[in-house]
């Protein structure tokens, strides 16, 4: 077993190696991003589209939360909601070397044929059933969007060989974990919802289809992610819209929490910079001298945080400051799923991608502000967006 091991992944880091000699010489990648009409695969479109790579979007336009901001997302990128068909490719009006397609993860056959049909160097996937305490109430929904979908991705992968796939993990499979900050040299084996079971199932799939079929997989443990045209049901959105109307605002665990927040473009640049570097396996890798997050297959987790923990209230505070408004605050016992305290040991991912989150929570905080303004209060873009 394990010279059939090293055997494929003697074999896949040659081939991975080739590829990225190519792409050296020709610097424009063909990427798949899933969830585009999310808020990181929004994001992450732009940035790679206006670099000048070749980009496909997918995302199915759920209804998890408004729709109205989903297709202000996929507008800005210059895909109009009218021309939207499911499985049909849509050119951007906006971006020559971007197409979207509206498509379930879920949707095996059409996913194997436009892995067939477009041949990707890169995919990012970042499309996924979100959100820890959704899940509480509605688990089926996780299994099949995150797990089902999930191996649609990979098993996409295998039959069209591909650079490099990235994929979207969570802070939130550290569950029970205690050790501050947290590192992915640690076990992440406690999990206490099922969106982050769901999280730490794909890493042990890609884990397995990098072992088996020398797919150089890269998961990234995302940190409370948070700027302009961030999703509603995250705490920046739902303080902001509750100060704004004179609300209460839902403190839980009676304030005592603390997250790792990152600013959407800190996130961006740690992608990219992923994306553009495939792990190769580590030839001598031992589970009893080496960290969980690497393999003697081409694998690899790191976390992507802002590095510093945060208080929830004085989060709040930053987002009064920046309104000019008091915040009513209603506080709340720690509820079913949440972890008090995230914090990121990123210092691997400093030291693989030269990587360093520069995004101060004030500077972030005022730019979320100002974007929330823009969009729900003065109508900057355009539509009518009811929350």
């Amino acid at each position: 077993m394990n010279f059939n091991l090293s055997l494929i992944t003697g074999i896949s880091n040659l081939n991975l190696q080739f590829n990225i000699c190519i792409h050296k010489s020709n610097q424009k990648m063909k990427t798949l991003v899933t969830g585009t009409a999310g808020f990181i695969g929004f994001h992450l479109v732009k940035a790679l589209v206006e670099k000048g790579d070749e980009v496909i979007g997918l995302d199915n336009i759920n209804d998890y939360y408004d729709v109205n901001l989903k297709f202000a997302r996929l507008n800005e990128t210059g895909i109009s909601s009218n021309g939207i068909t499911y499985n049909k490719l849509v050119a951007s009006t906006k971006y020559p070397n971007y197409h979207f397609i509206k498509l379930n993860l879920e949707d095996k056959e059409n996913i194997l044929q436009l892995f067939a049909r477009e041949r990707f160097d890169n995919v990012c996937h970042l499309g996924a059933q979100a959100g820890v305490r959704y899940s509480l109430i509605n688990p089926d929904i996780y299994i099949q969007s995150n797990i089902i979908g999930f191996l649609n991705i990979l098993e996409a992968s295998r039959s069209n060989p591909l650079s490099h796939l990235t994929y979207a993990s969570s802070s939130s499979v550290y569950g029970l974990n205690k050790q501050q900050p947290f590192s992915t040299k640690h076990d992440a084996c406690h999990p206490i919802s099922l969106y982050a079971v769901t999280k730490k199932t794909n890493e042990l799939m890609a884990h397995s289809y990098s072992c088996l079929f020398g797919i150089p997989t890269t998961g990234l443990r995302f940190f409370t992610v948070y700027g302009p045209w961030g999703r509603p049901d995250m705490a920046p959105h739902l303080f902001t819209k509750a100060i704004i109307e004179g609300k209460p605002i839902d403190v839980y665990n009676e304030g005592n929490m603390k997250r790792d927040f990152t600013y959407i473009d800190d996130i961006i640049n740690g992608i990219i910079r992923v994306l553009e570097k495939p792990p190769l396996g580590i030839a001598e890798w031992s589970k009893d001298i080496t960290d969980n997050g690497s393999s003697e297959a081409p694998y690899r987790i790191y976390n992507i945080g802002n590095n510093q923990a945060v208080s929830i209230l004085d989060f709040i505070e930053t987002i009064e400051k920046k309104l000019g408004i008091m915040a009513i605050k209603n506080f709340l016992p720690l509820q079913d799923g949440d972890m008090p305290i995230t914090l990121a040991d990123i210092s691997e991912f400093i030291y693989s991608f030269n990587y360093q989150p520069i995004i101060s929570v004030n500077e972030g905080v005022e730019n979320f502000v100002k974007w929330y303004k823009s969009f729900y209060i003065n109508k900057k873009y355009g539509s009518i967006i009811t929350q």
